[in-house]
């Protein structure tokens, strides 16, 4: 296939892909790829906000998308895809997630630790009906862990595998999740810059793979009120000098495995605030759900926050359930190795175990906030988190989801889907 164009994209706070096409000498031999750093503070519906680091009173300086040296296949005819690192006047950009995670993992490698991470992700088809809305896709013949044309009748996930394997993203399964209409896609684990930049570019795919279809995939946590959610897990675990994992290599958690379930439920309510992104993320973080609401963990148990999985020392890991589609995947990625990382430096204690079912009955008594802006407000107000995040990013996510919150505080849960539905 002859390249003709390359498309630069970045993830922004709000987990779009933005990005310009250009020619392929732009960035052939190091080329950098300049944007107003004030596309950072431009909100869902287009108004350019004051959003801290983005200069939008400072004239809107510059800021370069750095390329990865290797480029990835792209799903568009000609089209190649150039990740990067964004920088400002020379150095690493303070409200780039993917630079912060870039630096995580190497806090983590400094300990002998390399981070593996495995992503999954759900999401909701629509279709437009006959009066141009848009209602659940028809899969009448659905059922959780469906495959095939019952479980979805266009093709939309035939597609959708081909194409990622086609551009060597690796989806490790696929299939029907809970709800007609619902579906689950796993990616392999990797390196976690890998698997981030995999699970950003499986999205934006996905969703234009429905476009071309007449449909909406959306990764909208609750967009069905009567219907189950979509989450998005993160699993990790860590390889160690020699290659072993370092989760459970006796079978039990490892002492850093506890102090990594330990830092994860001390930040729980902080986490809320990166993790579950959306006005309609709380819809979904409820009571007696399989999501993270309460603030506790078990072994092979999913309605607990943190899953851990021991049963075999090689593929043992921690499973975090709190994410949804809001979250910029590098962003959610870097919090949660960081807050990981809290609980083995700070020496937290790990609360017992989950032994009852939290559906009717659980011991954990803390709780994610009940509301996008509580959550952001827990997030403001953990110095721990702020200060291992970085206090830019922290201000920038902050200053734009309080924005947010305040646009649908008077809004109907029909309107804050509308809303939503074309971004995420």
């Amino acid at each position: 296939m002859t390249i003709n164009r390359t498309r630069a994209l970045f993830c922004d706070l709000l987990n779009l892909p933005r990005g310009k096409y250009v020619a392929p000498h732009v960035v052939a031999n190091g080329g950098h790829v300049g944007f107003a750093r004030a596309a950072m503070a431009v909100s869902y519906d287009r108004d350019l906000l004051q959003m801290p680091g983005t200069g939008v009173f400072e004239g809107v300086p510059d800021m370069d998308l750095v390329p990865d040296a290797e480029r990835r296949l792209g799903w568009q005819e000609g089209v190649e895809i150039a990740l990067g690192d964004l920088h400002a006047r020379g150095e690493p950009f303070g409200l780039c997630a993917r630079g912060a995670l870039r630096r995580t993992v190497a806090q983590w490698q400094e300990r002998g630790l390399t981070p593996k991470i495995g992503i999954e992700l759900e999401a909701y088809v629509f279709e437009r009906g006959e009066d141009g809305t848009y209602r659940p896709y028809g899969t009448p013949g659905a059922f959780v862990y469906g495959t095939g044309p019952q479980n979805d009748p266009a093709g939309l996930m035939d597609a959708i595998w081909t194409q990622a394997y086609a551009c060597d993203i690796p989806i490790e399964s696929m299939n029907g999740e809970y709800d007609n209409g619902q579906f689950e896609l796993t990616l392999c684990f990797g390196d976690a810059i890998k698997a981030c930049d995999d699970a950003f570019l499986l999205r934006v795919l996905a969703r234009e793979i429905a476009a071309q279809k007449g449909l909406i995939l959306t990764f909208l946590p609750k967009p069905i009120p009567e219907r189950g959610g979509s989450g998005v897990h993160v699993n990790f675990s860590f390889a160690d000098k020699k290659g072993d994992n370092a989760i459970a290599p006796t079978g039990a958690l490892s002492d850093v495995a506890k102090g990594c379930v330990a830092g994860l439920l001390h930040h729980h309510e902080a986490l809320a605030g990166v993790l579950a992104a959306n006005v309609n993320s709380y819809d979904r973080l409820t009571p007696a759900s399989m999501a993270g609401y309460w603030c506790n963990w078990a072994d092979d148990h999913r309605m607990t926050t943190v899953r851990t999985t021991v049963a075999s020392p090689k593929s043992a890991r921690l499973e975090h359930r709190m994410a949804d589609g809001s979250a910029n995947p590098y962003l959610a990625v870097h919090a949660v190795l960081q807050a990981a990382m809290l609980g083995v430096e700070q020496g937290y204690e790990c609360p017992a175990e989950e032994d009852l079912d939290c559906i009717e009955n659980v011991r954990a008594t803390r709780h994610v906030p009940t509301s996008l802006k509580r959550a952001v407000d827990a997030l403001d107000k953990d110095s721990a988190l702020r200060e291992a995040l970085g206090a830019l990013l922290v201000d920038g996510l902050v200053f734009l989801k309080r924005d947010e919150a305040k646009r649908l505080e008077s809004s109907s849960v029909d309107e804050v889907r509308d809303f939503y539905l074309p971004f995420v």
